[in-house]
């Protein structure tokens, strides 16, 4: 069972161990990347080895921040749990926005992750130390207060990171999720050098044609309940393959039923590996996307949440309807 610590108990821990590899989660996004490089960073900073796991699902709009921070585990010279005969050091393994288990990175499934450092209330507490802090919009905000705690001071490098991790994770700024800390800590991110407009540009402005033509496609299959309330959309493998998407083009898609007028809910759905239906839930503030994904042993933040069910996408569609009834008559 996880033992819940403050901040200044996970920076002590931090500071009393070394050989860290750093686990980013499943389908990496700019929070659990920003996070990831910057921890990796500040930890080299006050003379720690560390590293990032190559998760295999790292995508090219993110290896920038990642650069000189991934190694293979052979280069790493770390080993993990029930690897004792393997030449190397024993690794402290940490994970950054990871809220359970079952989304840390392929091949590190069964990691013995000592800490966890997350923002999801939802954290199922699969880590031997966890510090989850609901009260931040982003991991990101949570990496950054611990920077002092460490000794590291925020260079430009850091705060880069730490920004695509605060930004994305807020929509640039646009969620119900942003506080008054998530401003102060972006602005402490800039006055640190670190250059915003080229990762506005980025992630916020510049999307390809095949993005473009996704966009399309689903407001001309975009599904409405509750008299426009509830919003349904899927992203079937065979509309990957046919307008030749890539998992950047897809990163920011989940929340897009939420751009229509008068749409309080928006799902998207997805397939994912063995079958499954992936439900990203996406809910204005008269809704609890965390309370509605729960119910089928998902989770996430109030505006932003997640499950998934066996039978791909039209078990994942019947599922999280149901779920939504609960709350609202779809009639």
């Amino acid at each position: 069972m996880t033992a819940r610590v403050t901040l200044r108990e996970a920076a002590d821990f931090l500071l009393a161990r070394d050989d860290y590899l750093i686990l980013s989660h499943r389908r990496p996004d700019g929070d659990t990347v920003g996070s990831c490089a910057a921890l990796c960073l500040a930890l080299r900073a006050v003379g720690k080895r560390a590293w990032v796991y190559p998760n295999p699902q790292f995508t090219p709009k993110f290896m920038p921040y990642l650069e000189g921070l991934t190694a293979e585990m052979q280069n790493a010279k770390c080993k993990m749990q029930n690897e004792d005969d393997r030449e190397g050091v024993r690794c402290t393994v940490v994970s950054c926005d990871v809220a359970a288990r079952s989304l840390l990175p392929y091949g590190m499934e069964e990691a013995a992750v000592e800490l966890a450092l997350d923002h999801h209330g939802t954290n199922e507490g699969f880590a031997a130390r966890t510090h989850a802090d609901e009260s931040r919009a982003a991991c990101g905000e949570v990496i950054l207060e611990l920077l002092p705690l460490l000794g590291a001071p925020l260079t430009k490098e850091m705060a880069e990171a730490l920004y695509v991790a605060i930004s994305t994770d807020t929509g640039c700024f646009r969620y119900a999720n942003v506080t008054d800390n998530t401003f102060r800590c972006a602005a402490a991110c800039v006055a640190a050098g670190a250059e915003i407009y080229p990762i506005n540009r980025v992630f916020f402005e510049t999307k390809r044609r095949a993005r473009l033509k996704l966009e399309a496609r689903l407001i001309e299959e975009m599904e409405f309940f509750a008299e426009g309330r509830v919003a349904v959309s899927a992203i079937p493998d065979s509309l990957i393959a046919e307008l030749g998407l890539t998992e950047d083009d897809i990163d920011d898609i989940s929340g897009f039923g939420r751009s229509v007028e008068g749409v309080d809910l928006a799902v998207m759905l997805r397939e994912v590996e063995g079958g499954r239906g992936k439900i990203s839930l996406r809910a204005s503030p008269a809704f609890n996307a965390a309370a509605i994904c729960a119910r089928l042993g998902g989770g996430g933040h109030p505006g932003a949440a997640g499950a998934s069910v066996d039978g791909g996408i039209p078990a994942a569609r019947e599922a999280i309807l149901k779920a939504i009834s609960r709350e609202i008559a779809l009639e």
